[in-house]
């Protein structure tokens, strides 16, 4: 994996390089901390994303915008989907929707038939008291 570097600029400011990745779990806690970002523009993987951003932060105001935002990029992060997601975004701008995020997850989601079953099998309590009644000499140890 290649990165880019981050340089200072002449007027003395920083290049970020931030991917969304390493920050969406603290964005989860906190959506509105999208606002004050300093690197908010460098976050979004693709143009799609912060173009929908822009329309829901006109449509919608601040507090929304962010918390969509921050769920689209939580689901393309969750669920590998970046720039499937992107293309879908980029419908929903040329139609003039606003994203749907339950919809979305469903479509994004795992297929029921890729997913494991799952059995568990409890063990017999009774067990466990007979374990905890018998006296530590007479426990045999295998190494």
């Amino acid at each position: 994996m290649t990165l880019p570097r981050g340089r200072a600029f002449r007027d003395g400011s920083h290049g970020h390089v931030v991917n969304y990745h390493h920050v969406i779990h603290s964005l989860r806690k906190k959506p509105m901390a999208l606002m004050g970002l300093v690197y908010r523009d460098q976050l979004f993987p693709r143009q799609a994303f912060r173009d929908m951003f822009e329309v829901l932060l006109e449509r919608a105001g601040e507090k929304a915008a962010c918390r969509v935002t921050v769920d689209l990029l939580a689901l393309a992060h969750d669920r590998g989907c970046e720039a499937e997601l992107a293309a879908h975004l980029e419908e929903d701008l040329s139609q003039h929707r606003t994203p749907d995020i339950p919809t979305l997850r469903a479509l994004f989601g795992p297929s029921e038939d890729t997913l494991p079953t799952v059995k568990v099998q409890l063990a017999d309590l009774k067990s466990y008291n007979r374990l905890a009644s018998t006296p530590a000499s007479d426990l045999e140890v295998t190494a």
